[in-house]
């Protein structure tokens, strides 16, 4: 499974980029608000760390206008994917974008009929989001399952399942094993995916024999 990392944040993309486990990053205009920079200098700094694909969301809702600002953002860099809404312009847009040669994100997408819909328009990435579907008390992981099962139904379909909206380290195991292509996932998440109370019961153990060993190396 892929790891694309949730942020706007240059400094941790750049953190993660460099431990060589990052494939990829998404942003929406929620972390572009919290980065509080331009969005087009957001998007250039990361494609300058990242050589996988970078999600930049337009902001328009309707066709003309998400085909404007998509060209734009597409302009910055060849690794720049355009994130599009899963409503009927979106569609629309992802269809003009693929078909172009971009890659297009999907976003937004709650039911597997949504999802079946944005890989007919040649979508890169669909978005589901597992945490969203949670609060309202819908299994979010049984949603990846189900497009899961679509999509290998249908192997020519080129869409990526993107599992999104992961607030938990379980929620990205759960995604590795209901077969999502890539999980992208906070900052923090990531770095909570190394930590176990045994690891650490196990260390302070190695650390205390080890000072009673009384040597040192090298």
């Amino acid at each position: 499974m892929k790891f694309f990392v949730d942020t706007a944040d240059i400094g941790e993309i750049r953190e993660l980029a460099e431990m060589g486990i990052l494939d990829g990053v998404t942003t929406n205009p929620s972390l572009v608000l919290k980065a509080n920079r331009p969005i087009m200098e957001i998007i250039k700094d990361i494609c300058d760390v990242v050589d996988g694909p970078v999600s930049a969301e337009v902001s328009a809702l309707d066709y003309d206008s998400m085909i404007r600002e998509g060209e734009i953002l597409r302009k910055i860099a060849d690794n720049v994917a355009i994130k599009v809404p899963l409503t009927w312009d979106g569609l629309k847009a992802c269809r003009t974008f693929t078909g172009d040669g971009s890659m297009v994100n999907v976003t937004l997408c709650f039911s597997a009929p949504q999802a079946l819909l944005a890989a007919k328009a040649g979508a890169t990435f669909i978005s589901p989001f597992v945490g969203r579907l949670d609060d309202m008390g819908i299994d979010g992981m049984e949603l990846i399952q189900d497009i899961r099962t679509i999509y290998d139904n249908y192997p020519d379909f080129p869409t990526e399942i993107l599992a999104a909206s992961l607030r938990t380290t379980n929620h990205v195991k759960q995604a590795a094993l209901a077969g999502a292509d890539v999980s992208t996932i906070p900052p923090a998440i990531i770095k909570g995916l190394v930590k176990h109370p045994l690891t650490d019961k196990g260390l302070d153990q190695f650390v205390a024999d080890w000072k009673k060993t009384g040597q040192t190396i090298g």
